[in-house]
């Protein structure tokens, strides 16, 4: 028999993009009677997607936090979004969840859409189990697609229920543990019908391979099993949460959330089978009331909210919290969420997902609690790979675009906004063009600021291929005294990575030493814009002669003179293009590799290798060189190419030569932007 859970267990929903988990969270919501109807994500009248990007975008576009009382028990439901730009939003609150419901769509050919998660849920050590959504859609059989969904998880699935069609529909389905059949019935309880004779057959194998899945961790019901003895169901129940809160293995139910097929039988599965938030607060060791701040929100009517869930104890209104570094702060205004509404809490219980207000010294991140605190959580994110450069359309708005980004920064740990200097921009960096876009969009909407947006320049730069000897002079007379400065120069190549040397071989006092600093900085100054209109990298100069004027010579004279015999020099010494080369890491499905190999390729990219992904099977890993020109729109054209399962990773490697007719355009539009 079920033993009440105190405190609020917190249920993360996750998956791939458009599987339909926000359309689940509205389905437990008016199953469980917390809403009186069932709202629909198209509709736009859904408790969850309830921000304007997200409606118009049509999918999720930030975390979704609902909460409802089922049979005597509080919930909390964490929606994940599951696009690519958007993940990270989510990826503190699922290492702090108690349970991941994976939802995922009936037809195997959509399978490995799910394996990222599956994996990351893996590595996690979060239990979890799978909902098949849509199933009344289904075109394939449950066996073929938990064929394709074994090899992506690593612990085995359970199959929980058997299918019962009517014609090509799945109409109902027997629940395995319990030997019962239901027929579903839209927006309402399954109804109990009487076991179908034509499934007599299929249902005893179900039955036989989860009972044999069980007793591989559970030497009593191994003995029955072998002895041919029918275990009690209460038995079979308790094994099967065992084997979801220990991870030994991952359930498998099915229905369709948009009619409430299976969402009640889903909702039983986890009052009996999510771990207590007790368990959540020994597995990442809290022992005392601690809160971990999982995002920072700008978006709510009440200001600033830091939302995070309560762990190792209940939580009251004015109590004093402390960070690990010292900061204090008072839960003096407490907030659970529900969509875009919220509701004031005199005291949270344990495992509450809440929002504080007033709380500016807390950021995402951040753990705050009553005690001893535990360790930072490590949350993978994904990489930046999209960058804009950003002004506003009118320059009034400046002031208030710095702080506008601030705080979308702060609600976003993927996006990160730099002040490139060489550019004279704002970039923006992110996961992809569609989380750039929605930021672009809150940026107008929220805080009234429009922008123009183009592509950040590629950073060319420019050296030269041989060395040369030149003489620069700086002669003025303009009444008083003058201005005179000359020096000789050697200017010779360096080998690729080395960069800017300066050296002075002066004899015989043909320069005083004080003008030296000012040559070479002079020498510096001519660096800044070569002859074809770049940085220049990779030289050697040496100041090896010239002369002074014991009146007229001076610091700016020398500084100069210098720079006048650099840009002459560099011009003589058969200057060169450079470009960026990154190199670029992509994980990709083996089925689309050669496609993905092709497409760097195209790029001019260079393959330096592709090996199995470590710990995936079906995954591969392929290096590459690939020039940052080419790295626009390549997020893009990666996922078109694999279900939009392939990603990279992209880092500066070298410089290299770039000739032709491509480094004529390169240096044709770099004068045109200068002019």
């Amino acid at each position: 028999m079920h033993e009440a859970i105190t405190g609020t267990r917190a249920i993360a929903l996750v998956g791939p993009a458009g599987a339909g988990k926000t359309c689940l969270a509205e389905a437990m919501l008016y199953a469980s009677g917390t809403i009186d109807r069932q709202g629909d994500t198209a509709a736009r009248n859904s408790v969850g997607d309830w921000s304007p990007e997200a409606r118009a975008r049509g999918g999720s576009t930030e975390l979704n936090l609902m909460g409802f009382d089922w049979l005597g028990e509080h919930f909390a439901l964490i929606d994940v979004p599951g696009g690519t730009g958007f993940q990270a939003d989510g990826a503190r609150a699922l290492a702090l969840a108690d349970l991941a419901v994976v939802v995922v769509d009936p037809d195997p050919a959509r399978a490995p859409l799910a394996a990222p998660m599956l994996r990351l849920l893996d590595e996690l050590g979060l239990p979890h189990l799978i909902f098949v959504n849509r199933i009344d859609g289904a075109r394939a059989s449950i066996g073929e697609l938990l064929e394709a969904l074994q090899p992506l998880s690593v612990s085995p699935l359970i199959a929980r229920q058997v299918p019962i069609t009517t014609g090509d529909k799945v109409t109902g389905f027997i629940d395995v543990a319990l030997e019962r059949a239901f027929h579903y019935r839209p927006g309402k309880p399954s109804e109990p019908i009487p076991m179908p004779a034509e499934l007599d057959a299929v249902e005893a194998q179900a039955r036989t391979r989860l009972l044999e899945q069980l007793a591989d961790h559970d030497d009593a019901l191994l003995e029955q099993v072998l002895m041919d003895e029918v275990p009690e169901p209460a038995r079979v129940l308790d094994d099967l949460a065992r084997e979801t809160s220990e991870n030994l293995g991952v359930s498998v139910l099915f229905g369709s959330a948009s009619s409430s097929f299976g969402v009640r039988r889903l909702m039983k599965a986890l009052r009996h089978e999510a771990p207590a938030p007790s368990a959540t607060a020994d597995r990442l060791g809290v022992d005392r009331p601690a809160v971990h701040a999982v995002k920072v929100s700008h978006a709510h009517q009440l200001g600033r909210l830091v939302i995070g869930r309560l762990l190792g104890g209940p939580l009251r209104e004015g109590q004093e919290l402390a960070t690990a570094d010292g900061r204090t702060l008072k839960a003096s205004a407490m907030f659970a969420l529900q969509g875009e509404r919220n509701q004031r809490l005199g005291e949270a219980p344990e495992g509450a997902v809440v929002a504080f207000a007033k709380a500016d010294s807390l950021h995402a991140g951040d753990w705050a609690g009553t005690g001893p605190l535990p360790p930072a959580l490590d949350v993978p994110l994904p990489s930046r790979n999209m960058r804009a450069a950003i002004q506003p359309a009118d320059r009034k708005d400046d002031v208030k675009l710095s702080g506008a980004l601030h705080k979308l920064a702060e609600e976003d740990p993927t996006l990160h906004v730099d002040h490139d200097e060489e550019d004279h921009a704002l970039v923006l960096s992110g996961v992809n063009e569609e989380q750039l876009g929605v930021v672009l969009a809150r940026l107008k909407r929220r805080h009234g600021v429009e922008v123009t947006q183009r592509t950040p320049r590629v950073r060319y730069r420019e050296s030269i291929r041989r060395g040369v000897t030149q003489r620069g002079r700086h002669k003025k007379q303009s009444g008083g005294h003058g201005q005179f400065g000359d020096v000789v120069i050697d200017l010779s190549p360096r080998q690729r990575g080395e960069g800017f040397a300066f050296a002075e071989q002066i004899h015989g006092g043909a320069i005083p030493r004080q003008y030296v600093p000012a040559v070479e900085q002079g020498v510096r100054d001519a660096c800044g814009k070569g002859p074809l209109g770049f940085p220049v990298v990779d030289v050697a100069v040496t100041l090896t002669d010239g002369s002074y004027h014991s009146v007229d010579s001076s610091e700016l004279a020398f500084r100069t003179a210098g720079r006048i015999a650099m840009q002459e020099a560099l011009s003589a010494a058969q200057p060169h293009l450079l470009e960026p080369v990154h190199k670029v890491i992509v994980t990709t499905p083996s089925t689309a590799a050669s496609k993905v190999g092709s497409a760097l390729a195209a790029r001019r990219g260079q393959l330096l290798g592709m090996v199995p992904r470590d710990g995936w099977s079906g995954w591969d890993r392929i290096e590459a060189l690939v020039p940052e020109a080419e790295l626009q729109g390549l997020e893009g054209e990666l996922r078109s190419l694999s279900h939009g399962l392939a990603t990279y990773e992209a880092g500066f490697d070298h410089l290299a030569e770039l000739n032709g007719p491509l480094a004529e355009k390169v240096v044709r539009n770099g004068q045109v932007e200068l002019a």
